[in-house]
């Protein structure tokens, strides 16, 4: 497993042994990258602010913080998950760009959730630009709790208006069309893996 590009481009990741982490492909990590670069969806990575929750060896917000994002949050409780993103950050020079919280997912949205809140009116947009989220596939219950946050009224508060948030499960199991005011608008398959791209409905204008 290797940073796809930028300026830590070719650089090896450490990922901890057995099943207990599924680390993004490193194919589908740079199909992920590719499609943001492009900018058609949403922010450009460069100066962005990237949030990767359920991050395993840290490789997706490694790979932001590689092409140019301006504040990186890993969220990750794993015990050998952590050693290893600790280690790869290390490694890579990233210990004062990246943010890990060994709390987990709901631990580290509160947190940036409570942030928001404390922020003025015009302060409070433009706060996460990107929000990728990778749990155990078969765990409906996270992706439901979490994605369903984020399309609440505090979750959405926290995310710049033009806010991407992709959800990595299973291709045979696809998520729901709506969570909040989180709206599907894509869907990329690759082998076992589907990305989902979600944005926010646009809030309703006052007549």
């Amino acid at each position: 497993m290797r940073v796809i590009a930028g300026r830590l481009r070719s650089r090896l990741l450490v990922a901890p042994r057995g099943p207990g982490t599924r680390p993004t492909s490193d194919r589908l990590r740079e199909t992920l990258f590719n499609i943001l670069a492009a900018g058609s969806l949403g922010p450009q990575i460069e100066g962005a602010r990237f949030v990767d929750l359920y991050a395993g060896t840290g490789a997706v917000g490694i790979e932001a913080a590689s092409r140019g994002a301006a504040h990186v949050w890993l969220a990750e409780k794993a015990e050998p998950a952590l050693k290893a993103i600790r280690a790869n950050l290390k490694a890579l020079g990233l210990d004062a760009e990246v943010e890990v919280d060994a709390r987990g997912a709901a631990a580290l949205l509160e947190r940036l959730a409570k942030a928001s809140d404390r922020r003025s009116s015009e302060e409070k947009t433009g706060s996460v630009d990107f929000v990728f989220l990778d749990p155990p596939w078969e765990a409906d219950a996270e992706y439901s709790r979490t994605l369903e946050f984020l399309g609440s009224e505090r979750g959405r508060a926290m995310l710049a208006e033009d806010a991407l948030v992709i959800a990595e499960h299973s291709a045979k199991k696809p998520l729901a069309v709506r969570y909040g005011a989180l709206h599907h608008t894509r869907e990329l398959k690759q082998g076992d893996a589907a990305l989902s791209f979600y944005a926010l409905k646009p809030a309703p204008r006052l007549l």
